[in-house]
């Protein structure tokens, strides 16, 4: 008999299991989150690789196939952020996560129309403002985690913001099994949220050849790096991004203006809006030029090999757990071993006294 697990996070977004597929560019599609929705755990669609007609076509195709809750991920400082609130609200999507903090007067919409509001942080203090905003539920990034990421690794973070906020707290960075769930539960936790883990599933569209380069990866393979957007930014370490590192500002230039010039074709930017896009996505820091273009490409970068499976071209954004996954179960597969595992986890426990 499976465990239940019944937490403060599956009684929010009505659940069966306190597991998160995260909002992945490229890779939470309608059919990851199908899969992710149906195996109990709480999916998330990425939206920020697409347009909003995409978004409700997605929205509107995980629908025709599951009927249990799902999430769309948001950039909360997109131009049209307030247009896919909408599209969010017309459609009944029960969860609402953001990658950056929401506004309150976004949060305040959404709430009023019922949907639970969960942004991703990477600090204490932006867990106490969104809480102080209204916000249903963090999830809780450490350093491990792939992408974007912090300095604080998550056994540090998770119990800073626990005992800071009074709304459930799910876990990110570092967690792929039973144990982990385990783990995060007694630091106070609602549960878990995994990307990489659900990445590499049978139920992933990621090409073949990317997801080996993943499994063939040891934690070592796995870096931070500020070369491709000047942003400290967890991935696959490849030719590319030792490339980008070796080269001087001024190679590195010259390097990014050729490849821009594919990206170019493929997203359909023009180069002032490219650089536009890349100067908006600066967040106040000092980017070089060739900083500003890869920023501006850089969900351009993860499409290459998320998308068309160039591992030579692209970036392949990745946590660290990476070096110790080996397999690629269903989600149903992952999910259920999931679950034994920690209910074996805690039955090995020892008992107190």
């Amino acid at each position: 008999m499976t465990a239940s697990f019944d937490t403060a996070l599956t009684r929010l977004t009505g659940v069966r299991y306190p597991i998160v597929q995260t909002g992945m560019g490229w890779v939470a599609g309608p059919r990851l989150v199908t899969a992710s929705a149906e195996a109990g755990a709480l999916g998330i669609l990425a939206s920020a690789t697409m347009s909003t007609e995409q978004l409700r076509s997605a929205v509107r195709e995980v629908r025709s196939r599951t009927d249990r809750p799902f999430g769309v991920n948001l950039r909360a400082d997109a131009g049209d952020a307030r247009e896919r609130v909408r599209i969010i609200i017309d459609e009944g999507v029960r969860v609402a996560s953001f990658a950056l903090a929401p506004s309150r007067d976004l949060i305040a919409e959404l709430k009023d129309a019922g949907v639970v509001v969960i942004p991703s942080i990477g600090a204490r203090r932006h867990a106490e403002k969104v809480a102080a905003w209204g916000a249903d539920a963090v999830i809780v990034q450490g350093g491990e985690g792939g992408g974007h990421t912090g300095e604080v690794a998550t056994t540090v973070l998770l119990p800073q913001v626990v005992d800071a906020v009074g709304i459930p707290v799910v876990a990110a960075g570092g967690f792929h099994d039973g144990r982990g769930l385990v783990a995060a539960l007694a630091y106070g936790a609602a549960g878990i949220a995994m990307g990489t883990r659900f990445l590499l599933t049978s139920d992933s569209t990621v090409p073949d050849a990317v997801k080996a380069r993943y499994l063939a990866a040891t934690v070592k393979d796995v870096t931070v790096t500020t070369a491709v957007d000047g942003l400290p930014h967890r991935m696959l370490r490849t030719e590319m991004v030792a490339a980008l590192e070796r080269a001087g500002r001024v190679r590195a230039l010259a390097q990014t203006v050729r490849r821009a010039a594919g990206f170019r074709k493929l997203s359909g930017l023009s180069w002032p809006r490219m650089i536009r896009d890349g100067l908006a996505m600066r967040h106040g820091k000092d980017l070089s030029w060739s900083q500003v273009l890869l920023a501006a490409n850089t969900p351009v970068l993860l499409r290459a090999s998320m998308v068309e499976g160039r591992t030579d071209l692209g970036v392949m954004a990745s946590g660290q757990v990476a070096g110790l996954i080996e397999d690629l179960p269903s989600c149903e597969e992952l999910v259920q071993r999931i679950l034994s595992e920690a209910a074996h986890a805690l039955r090995a426990l020892p008992s107190p006294g």
